[in-house]
């Protein structure tokens, strides 16, 4: 077995865990940045394709009140006004930082070139290029990273339980994915970034990393987690034909940069029957769109693949190509000629808006344990404003490495950080179970997971109800407290893989259960949670509701929103 000991423990190596790193150590701590795929090369950051909301004002007045403004109003009213203020306030410093950091934002007379996307009221969103921001983002972030001294590098390194004592974090327990060995890691303080759930659905957009993992290591250090209900699924996921080799999530900027239209079967514009303005326009809100385009299915008028159309066929083929660039080549070589045919498109599971309960310094209510990304919760409310998440990726990964390190640094010394080796064993003694297990015990984690991401898209998706909800979570318990202890890890364990399919498989488990457990709860329809049984939004509600494990149990409760007055700032002075 290794043990490590360092100051700071980042567990997740995308956008967050990076940008937190890179913070922490520009304050003197030494940091292990930790990630059960490559260092930077996993997670959503590098899979980004589109654009950042920013309040830079580079091409028209703007001002971080009013980035806040829309993002108040996409939360429909569940918003940490808090994190909220924090992410619109502090964007536009990340996002010059990651300039002089040569970046590469798309620039028009020297400013950065903003464009418009769904929900902003003005052009805000810069990016690199239309389908390279994230990984321009993620090799930026690499190469800082590996100017640091004081950053080590761990890839293929699971971490699978967090050691915590009297409420306050010590480190982790981990499996070095190479050899299946166990692995120690003391640390001042751990920073939990490795993103979001939505490879809990059975369409999603999401890289292999994106499980839960987040959720499940705080829920069982101790922590709270907030508006789990909140899955958002981007409405225009590529559905047909076929598309290889291509991101299913392409066609947004592409909607809203040209015009292209989205039709019912019946070859009908019909957003705005849902409460939206879009014809013309093209930025109604994800959370309207996805309801839209599934309520027209339901009604029988949807595409013959089960979702609507997306057509460029009225604009002339000049535009499209200088647009789409070399794209539209890839996508003739798919058979997809945008000046003859529409496509058709559908609701994909794309991000979540809840996540582990922080207060503004990204830490949570067990001492030592940050949260950076899409790990964090509160921020976005019932619904994210398109552009946000790599703002909040930079924001919330850079505030939770500058206050983990200067916590760590104010309180250097001391019986609190000392490791305890006793209470790793519980977790060491697990690991060790698995890995003796041989093929009689059972099938892997394989088949249980891929009931799983079917169950969550049929009844936990963004169309639910009570019986749905409850098929659901009876199932979900049983497979976590039943089927799951049962599983065998069949296979060769030289490369850990199957130990860590059961570890994964545990994570999703208990973030799903968190998810429906919350849906249940939660009575009425607002942003991305849709109840067919409950249609309309409940002022009553207007709450946050809280999760947390009570003896091993999913315990959900209601608590306040956070609440931060803001006054506009003039954009006339601005100009």
């Amino acid at each position: 077995m290794t043990h490590l000991a360092t100051d700071i423990l980042v567990v997740g190596a995308g956008g967050a865990g990076m940008y937190a790193a890179v913070s922490a150590a520009r304050e003197g701590a030494s940091v292990v940045l930790a990630d059960k795929s490559l260092v930077g090369r996993g997670g959503a950051t590098i899979m980004a394709q589109m654009t950042v909301a920013v309040a830079v004002g580079e091409q028209e007045p703007d001002d971080w009140t009013h980035h806040l403004a829309d993002t108040l109003a996409a939360g429909r009213g569940l918003c940490n006004e808090e994190l909220a203020q924090i992410l619109c306030r502090e964007a536009p410093d990340r996002i010059r930082e990651m300039d002089t950091w040569k970046v590469g934002w798309a620039r028009e007379d020297d400013h950065m070139r903003q464009v418009m996307a769904p929900g902003h009221g003005i052009r805000r969103c810069v990016y690199v290029d239309f389908l390279n921001t994230g990984p321009a983002v993620a090799k930026t972030l690499r190469t800082r990273v590996a100017r640091s001294d004081a950053i080590t590098r761990i890839s293929e390194l699971a971490v699978v339980d967090l050691v915590v004592r009297q409420g306050r974090v010590l480190g982790a327990v981990a499996i070095n994915l190479a050899d299946g060995a166990p692995v120690t890691i003391a640390a001042k303080a751990v920073i939990l970034a490795a993103g979001g759930l939505t490879k809990l659905y059975r369409r999603n957009s999401a890289s292999a990393n994106m499980g839960g993992d987040s959720y499940a290591l705080a829920l069982r250090a101790g922590a709270e987690l907030v508006d789990m209900e909140f899955v958002q699924f981007f409405p225009i996921g590529h559905l047909a034909p076929r598309l290889v080799g291509m991101d299913p999530i392409m066609w947004d900027p592409f909607r809203y940069k040209l015009g292209g239209r989205l039709l019912n079967g019946e070859m009908e514009e019909f957003i705005e029957n849902y409460g939206a303005s879009d014809s013309g326009v093209y930025t109604a809100p994800r959370d309207i769109a996805s309801f839209a385009i599934l309520s027209e299915v339901a009604a029988g008028r949807g595409s013959p693949a089960g979702g609507a159309y997306l057509s460029f066929t009225h604009i002339p083929e000049p535009e499209l190509r200088q647009a789409f660039g070399p794209v539209i080549d890839r996508l003739l070589a798919n058979g997809i000629d945008l000046t003859r045919r529409p496509i058709e498109v559908s609701p994909i599971a794309h991000y979540h808006m809840g996540g582990i309960r922080v207060n503004g310094e990204m830490e949570s209510r067990i001492e030592g344990l940050f949260a950076a990304g899409e790990a964090v919760g509160g921020a976005n409310g019932a619904n994210r404003l398109s552009g946000n998440a790599i703002s909040e990726t930079f924001v919330f990964g850079e505030r939770a490495g500058h206050f983990a390190a200067t916590k760590v640094a104010a309180r250097a010394t001391g019986l609190d950080f000392e490791w305890d080796h006793a209470l790793a064993k519980p977790a060491l003694d697990g690991i060790a179970a698995l890995e003796a297990r041989d093929e009689a015990k059972g099938p892997g984690a394989g088949p249980l997971f891929t009931e799983l991401q079917s169950m969550m898209w049929d009844h936990v998706g963004l169309l639910r109800d009570a019986a749905g909800l409850e098929q659901a979570l009876a199932r979900l318990v049983r497979m976590r407290t039943v089927d799951l202890p049962a599983l065998g890890t069949p296979g060769s364990h030289r490369f850990a893989i199957t130990v860590q399919d059961w570890f994964d498989l545990r994570a999703s488990l208990l973030a799903a259960e968190a998810i429906t457990a919350s849906a249940l709860a939660r009575t009425e329809s607002r942003g991305a949670h849709q109840r067919e049984d409950h249609p309309e939004t409940d002022p009553s509600l207007e709450k946050n509701q809280t999760v947390q494990l009570e003896d091993g149990e999913i315990a959900t409760d209601w608590v306040d929103v956070v609440r931060a007055p803001f006054e506009l700032a003039s954009l006339e002075a601005a100009e």
